[in-house]
Formats: C-alpha cells, sequence, structure tokens
C-alpha cells in the first residue's frame, strides 16, 4: 500500500519503476561536464592561492549540499512529477506555479539546444571532416535520444545509469592520471598564501556555485521512484556528494600540473593541463571526455523538461494532452513539445540568446521554491514529512539569502536579459490564455 504522501502514479500514466542508482545517475549525468572542465581557471584568476581556490569549491559544494537536503523535504512531502513547478503551486496557487512551471520548462529547452549544438562542435573538433554540420550532428543527436525515450522509461533509465557511470569512470581516470604524472610536469611552486578581496570571493563563488547546477534533477522523477520517501534524500544528498569529490580531485590535479598563474589565465584549463601530460594528444582526450560527458546531461535534460510540461498539463494549466502517458511510461506529447521548441532554437541559432536570458529564471525559481519550503512549513505544520531538512530553519534561511543574493546578481549584473526574462514569462500566460480559450471552443 502507498504511504498517504506518493501519488498514486498508476492512475495518471507514469510507472513507478526508478531507484536510487537512477536518482544518482540523473544528478551526476546533468551536473558533471563541460563547466568543470572550464571554471577552474576561471575561478583561479579570482583568487591568490590553491588554498583559497579550494576552500571555495567546498563551501559552493557545501551550499549546493544544504540546498539539496532542504529541497529533498519538499521532493518527499509532495512525491510528484514536475519537481520546482509542484513546489511553487502548492505554496502559492495556480498563477505562481504556472510562472515557475513555464520558465524552468523553457529553461530546459533552452539547454537542449545548447547542450546538443556543444556535442556537434566537439564532434567536428574531433572529426575536422565533420566541420560545418554541427547544426545537422546536434538534430540527429536529438532526434535519437527522442527514439530513446520513446522505447520507454526502463530504457531510458538504463541509458543514463550506464553513460553516466562512464562518464564518472573517464572524468576519475583522467585527474587519477594527472596527478600521478604531475610531479615531474609541474615546473614552478604554488603561490605564498596572500588574501583574496572581497569581489573575487563573490565571482569566484558565483562561479562555482553555477557549475554545480544540475544538482536539483533527481526531484523532478519523485513521482516515478519505487520509495521516493528513502530514495530521493539519498539521491540527492549522495549525488551532490559524489560531485563534490570530482570537482575538489579535477582542482588538486589542475593545481598539481598547472602553474597558478597559468591555470588563472587558461579558458580551458583542462586541455592545457592534458596538452602537458601527454603532448599533442592532449587536447583530442580532453575533446573526447567533453564528447563521454555530454549524452547523459541531455538525455536527463530530455527527461526533466517533459516531466515538467506534463506536469503543467495534468493539472489543466496548459495542454491538457501534454498529460498523455504510453504504456511504457513515456509522456510522449510533451516529450515531442519539448524537442520541437529544442530543435526550433538549434536551427534558428536562438538558443544561444535564451541561454542567456534563463539564466535569470534559474535564480528566480530557486528564490520561490526556498521561500516555497518556509511556507509550507508555516503553513502545513501537521503535513507528513517523511524527510525533514537538516537545521531548518537556519540552512532554509542560508539557503534562500544566497539564492536571493544570486537573482539580485542576475537582475542587476544583467538587466538586459532579465527584462527578456520578464517578457518570456509574459508570453507564457499569453499562451495560458490561448490554451484555454482552446479548451473552451
Amino acid at each position: 500500500m502507498l504511504n498517504q504522501t506518493a501519488a498514486p502514479s498508476t492512475s495518471r500514466g507514469l510507472i513507478r519503476i526508478l531507484g536510487v542508482g537512477f536518482g544518482l545517475a540523473v544528478i551526476v549525468g546533468s551536473t558533471l561536464g563541460i563547466g568543470i572542465l572550464r571554471t577552474p581557471g576561471l575561478v583561479a584568476g579570482q583568487l591568490p592561492n590553491p588554498t583559497a581556490i579550494l576552500a571555495v569549491w567546498i563551501v559552493g559544494g557545501l551550499y549546493t549540499l544544504i540546498g539539496a537536503v532542504c529541497l529533498a523535504e519538499l521532493g518527499t512531502m509532495l512525491p510528484e512529477a514536475g519537481g520546482y513547478y509542484v513546489y511553487a503551486r502548492r505554496a502559492f496557487g495556480d498563477t505562481m506555479g504556472f510562472a515557475v512551471g513555464w520558465t524552468d520548462w523553457l529553461t530546459y529547452c533552452a539547454v537542449l539546444g545548447y547542450v546538443s549544438i556543444a556535442i556537434g562542435e566537439f564532434t567536428a573538433l574531433l572529426l575536422p571532416s565533420l566541420g560545418g554540420h554541427e547544426k545537422a550532428i546536434a538534430i540527429l543527436t536529438l532526434t535519437a535520444l527522442v527514439a530513446l525515450q520513446l522505447a520507454g522509461l526502463r530504457v531510458s533509465s538504463r541509458f543514463q545509469e550506464i553513460t553516466t557511470v562512464a562518464k564518472f569512470g573517464a572524468f576519475l581516470a583522467v585527474v587519477v592520471a594527472a596527478i600521478v604524472f604531475a610531479p615531474g610536469i609541474s615546473s614552478s611552486p604554488a603561490s605564498g598564501l596572500q588574501t583574496p578581496s572581497f569581489a573575487g570571493l563573490i565571482v569566484a563563488l558565483q562561479s562555482v556555485v553555477i557549475t554545480y547546477g544540475g544538482w536539483q534533477s533527481a526531484l523532478y522523477f519523485a513521482e516515478e521512484d519505487r520509495d521516493p520517501n528513502r530514495n530521493l534524500p539519498r539521491s540527492m544528498i549522495g549525488g551532490v556528494a559524489a560531485v563534490i569529490v570530482v570537482y575538489l580531485l579535477v582542482n588538486i590535479a589542475l593545481l598539481s600540473v598547472l602553474p597558478l598563474g597559468d591555470l588563472a589565465r587558461s579558458t580551458l584549463p583542462a586541455a592545457d593541463a592534458a596538452q602537458l601530460l601527454l603532448g599533442g594528444r592532449g587536447r583530442e582526450i580532453i575533446t573526447v571526455l567533453s564528447i563521454v560527458s555530454l549524452p547523459p546531461m541531455l538525455n536527463a535534460i530530455l527527461m526533466i523538461g517533459t516531466r515538467i510540461l506534463f506536469a503543467i498539463g495534468r493539472d489543466g494549466l496548459l495542454w491538457r494532452r501534454a498529460a498523455a502517458v504510453t504504456s511504457r511510461g513515456t509522456p510522449a506529447s510533451a516529450m515531442l513539445a519539448t524537442t520541437a521548441v529544442a530543435l526550433a532554437l538549434i536551427a534558428t541559432g536562438t538558443f544561444q540568446r535564451l541561454v542567456a536570458i534563463v539564466a535569470f529564471f534559474l535564480a528566480a525559481n530557486y528564490v520561490v521554491c526556498c521561500l516555497a519550503l518556509i511556507v509550507l512549513r508555516r503553513r502545513e505544520p501537521d503535513r507528513a514529512r517523511p524527510f525533514r531538512a537538516w537545521g531548518y530553519p537556519w540552512s532554509a534561511a542560508l539557503v534562500f539569502a544566497g539564492a536571493v543574493a544570486f537573482l539580485a546578481g542576475a537582475a542587476v549584473g544583467d538587466p538586459v536579459n532579465a527584462t527578456g526574462a520578464l517578457a518570456l514569462l509574459a508570453l507564457g500566460f499569453v499562451v495560458r490564455s490561448g490554451s484555454s480559450l482552446l479548451r473552451m471552443t
């Protein structure tokens, strides 16, 4: 018999077959990627010594972990497909719920386009004869994953698990090789301890926290988990902890190979380190690692975007057809709509502009969900909470304050794209109104 807090997913079409293995895979798979291969150079450029660099990566990881703990409470309290949308709607009603769901869905559509193009670009780097066909490669890759999704949840979830294990192993292999062979390579001692500037710390911390993006991925699949009360917290905490370990190891490896000044000046430090270790083939190895890192990320993003649109449609806030689910557990209509938007963004190149805009949504929606945790604690104190956020209310206050700071930074630092984000939000309500009129006719 299902726990009283579990959504009866079988009556709504979704199938409950996922476990903690998938939860770990979807978090690690959607988080670990190109960001950690690029960001260490940016962070090193803001900080004066290795101790400060590693400290910022630890602090950013711990902040992310506290956020995961806080949202795991919401995920087990409301174990439904849709993630942020579900919590915003529960706490603040249909209008806010739709705003969060629509913008969250647009975010994943834009990232689908971005990651697909990245696969095309890295493939062309590895195979120069394919140069000029990056968009075609991106479209073919995304189409192949759609076919995988249509094969059913069991197939797509297994693909996520296998490819994430391969990616995790590849990253560890590169890190171990760098650390083992680094002593004979590094040509200058580490810089002496200096005090980093406050502005440098803030920029570095923002960059680090962004690199941890993807940690919330397991929340979107709570309704398809066999035992979300038990598995979701384990997935959230274990997934973030695994990423923290890999990020620290990558930075230790880079600091072992590259002089600090070289690391600070590098736009792709992983490739520079590999080239120093392995010569001309080093960059090829990092390109292969980048390609290996992207399919599990793309698969996870496609699955998440599909679940958001499915949840909005099921609640009648957009096209109800989006809630249709195949016998194999795939919300096919929602997936095809999500894919169609991503393909249009790839074909027109507008995903680049949209990625810059939706960065504002990432911060805004996180603020809303942090506030939802606090509101629901006050308004529904007796509701079953199989997992409670550690250190509440201080942990929630810390996460909320950080989320507000990041949102303010996004709005002040890029007001043009913040305005564009508001325009996209307004477009969502126009689309919703049109959908409602169609249902009435």
